[in-house]
This record gives structure tokens, C-alpha cells and sequence, in this order.
């Protein structure tokens, strides 16, 4: 199990909780999770989110290991210009 941090943006599709739990090994594996278990969160993640994990955003898409012990956060997508 992965503890998951979400932004506060969030938190209403998830019964207001701050932390959750899912089984995920990947980040893909991460997204589809939430959404098993939120379904609520597809809208969200569909629209474009980003994953952190222990503070390094992941850009190299949805096959990055997650490490035994992680601090993950899924935060709003990151645009620059």
C-alpha cells in the first residue's frame, strides 16, 4: 500500500480525507487505484494532474516505480510559459 496526498482540491471527492491508501507499484497503477476506489477523481485526473514522489515530479509518464516507502502527492498538473 502507497499513502497518496491530495491537494486540497480534492479532498471533497474523498470524503474530505487528506491521505489515502491505495495498492499501486507504478504511477500508472497509482491513477487507476484512486479511481477504483474514487471514482469520483477520473474527472481530475483525466483533466491533467501531476505525481510527486519523495518531492521529484514525474515527467517520464505512468511506468516510474514507486519505492517501498514513498511520499507521493498528486497535485494539479503544472503549466508554465
Amino acid at each position: 500500500m502507497v499513502e497518496v496526498h491530495l491537494w486540497s482540491g480534492l479532498r471533497s471527492l474523498t470524503g474530505g480525507k487528506q491521505v489515502v491508501e491505495v495498492e499501486a507499484a507504478t504511477t500508472g497503477e497509482l491513477l487507476r487505484a484512486l479511481v477504483r476506489v474514487y471514482p469520483q477523481l477520473q474527472a481530475p485526473i483525466d483533466a491533467g494532474v501531476s505525481v510527486a514522489i519523495d518531492g521529484r515530479i514525474i515527467a517520464s509518464g505512468l511506468s516510474e516505480a514507486i519505492p517501498e516507502g514513498a511520499e507521493i502527492y498528486l497535485m494539479q498538473r503544472l503549466r508554465g510559459g
